[in-house]
């Protein structure tokens, strides 16, 4: 035997059946429901590939797989230790057709089978001008299907291979694994927090939506408190920095000391440092500010150095000494 599945016989009268191991949960592979599993192929290398063997022959390759049968069953483990090659039946006179590349567990405790027994076979499908994949027996997993033109057979070339394959090789994992990209993305998923790849993106199921969701990770974020020097005449009232993603953000309050500054209706404050903001938030760039105390407004410019300093300012001609100055400014980190 070189196609061989576990599971599949009945144990002794007394104690655990095959039954009862396969409707435990092990923990082996991936839910679907309740006392269902994914099945598919499990993957690692090129598992169950197929390949040409002749113009009417088709192999299939080593590899490893799950099949479900029904609820009552559970699932079965399958391996394919050697190449397992078949014929392929010879074209309809007149219409093309489908044929699925499967495998498939006979188990006589469930169906009407007689025998115990995993075999690679060929499911036929119907002729028709538009021909569709047949609908498979019971405990059956769809790998490839292979459509087989009107009239081919060895004597007239045989099936055109690089054309006639479609892979149809779904992908299992092991519970709470990631489910391998493969044929089919339209299954729902089993459980709130599944995971699953898709052409290289990590998607979520959510099951309040029930739908896949792109799953992007919690951002990093950083706050301080501290850490801003506040300058000579000026005191810290209150300080924020926060910085996420590569984006950095802050918001400052300071409030003058002494007297007032008189500065006109409008005018420029020839940069006077409010203060200093710690390396590591700093911006890659100088940038520009606007700064208010509720009864003036000014600019203020933030440097690459983290010098945060006063510009200009207008509004009752004068910088109060009571009144909050505030200032905040989001921006890419270096």
């Amino acid at each position: 035997m070189t196609v061989r599945a576990a599971w599949l016989l009945t144990g002794p009268p007394a104690g655990q059946t095959r039954t009862d191991t396969r409707l435990a949960p092990l923990g082996t592979f991936a839910p679907e429901g309740e006392l269902t599993t994914r099945d598919g192929v499990i993957a690692g290398g090129a598992p169950l590939t197929a390949t040409s063997a002749g113009p009417m022959q088709v192999q299939l390759g080593i590899g490893r797989a799950l099949v479900q049968g029904t609820t009552a069953q559970g699932a079965y483990p399958v391996a394919v230790t050697a190449p397992e090659t078949l014929t392929v039946a010879d074209g309809d006179a007149q219409n093309p057709r489908v044929d699925s590349l499967v495998l498939r567990v006979y188990d006589g405790l469930f169906d009407a089978s007689g025998q115990t027994a995993v075999a690679v076979e060929l499911i036929k499908g119907a002729p028709e001008p538009s021909p569709s994949e047949p609908t498979l027996p019971a405990s059956s997993l769809r790998l490839w299907s292979i459509t087989v033109p009107a009239g081919a057979s060895a004597g007239t070339g045989g099936i055109n291979w690089a054309s006639a394959l479609a892979d149809r090789r779904r992908y299992t994992s092991s519970y709470g694994g990631i489910i391998p990209r493969g044929w089919g993305t339209d299954f729902a998923g089993a459980y709130d927090g599944q995971y699953r790849d898709v052409d290289g993106v990590l998607e979520r199921w959510n099951a309040s939506a029930a739908q896949w969701e792109t799953y992007r990770p919690p951002l990093n974020v950083e706050t301080a408190t501290t850490g801003f020097s506040v300058a000579s005449g000026y005191t810290l009232n209150g300080y924020t920095a926060r910085r996420t993603g590569g984006v950095a953000w802050f918001a400052l309050e300071v409030v003058r000391k002494g007297a007032q500054l008189d500065v006109g209706a409008a005018g420029n404050i020839n940069d006077e440092t409010l203060g200093t903001i710690p390396a590591g938030w700093r911006p890659p760039a100088d940038c520009e500010l606007s700064v208010s105390d509720g009864f003036g407004e000014g600019t203020a410019r933030l440097t690459t150095a983290g010098v945060l300093s006063l510009r200009t300012w207008s509004g009752e001609g004068a910088l109060r000494n009571d009144r909050n100055l505030r200032t905040s400014a989001t921006y890419v980190l270096a």
